[in-house]
């Protein structure tokens, strides 16, 4: 089992989170596609994890996908996240969760662009953005 840096009470998250990102983070849910802050959004810096500030993905590893969810080719170095099997709701997937506090951020898909072939597609609620130069 992973170590994960940061670790905090079911109360603490719910305190420090808003509804939506607790389901989502602490959860597992899913936002509605097409619906998220960062979907369109195009300006350069980094998505950093909602819930912690842990750095995530660069502005130059996003792309539209179409899926509905913001998608990156790559995080921002590969120890940004974790991985696990996901089998819930009759799909196997891999799951991407935050690697500094465990949230849940989406799932990745062998189906994107070159340089790496794979997609992760993020929920929006996961993710806060840093301007570059901030």
């Amino acid at each position: 089992m992973t170590e994960h840096k940061l670790s905090k009470t079911d109360a603490q998250w719910r305190a420090e989170l808003t509804p939506e990102q607790y389901a989502v983070c602490r959860c597992s849910a899913t936002e509605p596609p097409f619906s998220g802050k960062w979907y369109r959004h195009k300006g350069a810096g980094t998505y950093v994890c909602a819930a912690c500030r842990a750095r995530l993905f660069a502005s130059e590893a996003k792309y539209d996908s179409g899926s509905g969810w913001p998608s990156y080719f790559q995080p921002i170095v590969r120890t940004a996240v974790s991985l696990r099997q996901d089998e819930g709701q009759g799909m196997r997937r891999t799951e991407v969760r935050c690697a500094e506090c465990d949230s849940h951020l989406g799932h990745v898909f062998a189906d994107g662009p070159k340089p790496t072939g794979l997609r992760y597609c993020i929920n929006s609620v996961a993710l806060d953005f840093v301007a570059a130069g901030d």
